[in-house]
């Protein structure tokens, strides 16, 4: 049990929330529950969470604008829950920033191995993955990623501002760098195999981190390769 990672549960649903707060907490975890969007903003400025659980359907700010906002401010990992539960539901669900999406009625123990995964992802002791033999920060055409700080810089030294997909896909093409890799690639080495998620919220976090990416250093930094799938083309230098 990590009894140092911290949930905050959003969910209008009183008895839901009390709910997979117990859940969460018999497994280890501090817990805080509130109700709506605005309640989240004033729990997150008392205490950052780990990570949000976060309802999509609730008086004013709905959970799709509230996940938005947070992808936009580089804030913790959502993972969003709702009782629209198609394909397109949970597409829109990770472009707009979620990290993950469960549909309603959920089973607790889905929602914990969810939870598991994503913390592991977030946490300094995995920062050793695949290609980095320990290293924490990388240099490709001027620009520097620093893997344990999650900062990425770009030529001139500005911090950018990635949300937790994005970081995990540039990660991911940093440790397989000037290499092909297909979206069934991508959705397993930067967000694990247990993971739920679709090939167009890959091609839409691909195409927000390349924007970012040329946006400042002005040239091509990922190819699309037609019906293979994506390439860092710059060579990478371990710090």
């Amino acid at each position: 049990m990590d009894l140092s990672s911290h949930i905050l549960v959003v969910d209008d649903d009183p008895e839901l929330r009390t709910l997979i707060g117990g859940f969460l907490r018999e497994h280890g975890y501090r817990v805080d529950e509130v109700g709506d969007a605005a309640a989240m903003r004033d729990a997150i400025a008392r205490r950052r969470p780990d990570l949000i659980v976060l309802d999509v359907m609730m008086p004013g700010e709905d959970g799709l604008a509230a996940a938005r906002r947070l992808a936009s401010e580089s804030g913790p990992p959502v993972i969003m829950l709702s009782a629209l539960g198609t394909d397109t539901d949970r597409i829109i669900g990770l472009e707009v920033g979620a990290d993950d999406y469960l549909a309603k009625p959920c089973n607790p123990r889905e929602l914990l191995a969810r939870v598991r995964a994503l913390l592991r992802r977030r946490s300094p002791a995995g920062d050793g993955g695949t290609g980095t033999n320990g290293a924490t920060v990388f240099g490709f055409d001027g620009w520097s990623l620093d893997v344990a700080r999650r900062e990425l810089r770009d030529p001139a030294g500005t911090y950018i501002n990635l949300s937790d997909g994005e970081f995990a896909l540039l990660r991911t093409f940093i440790e397989h760098p000037q290499r092909v890799l297909s979206r069934d690639q991508l959705l397993d080495y930067a967000r694990g195999h247990n993971v739920d998620v679709y090939d167009r919220a890959i091609d839409s976090q691909v195409s927000r981190l390349r924007r970012k990416l040329n946006e400042r250093g002005g040239t091509e930094m990922i190819r699309t390769v037609r019906n293979e799938g994506y390439m860092l083309l710059p060579s990478v230098v371990r710090r």
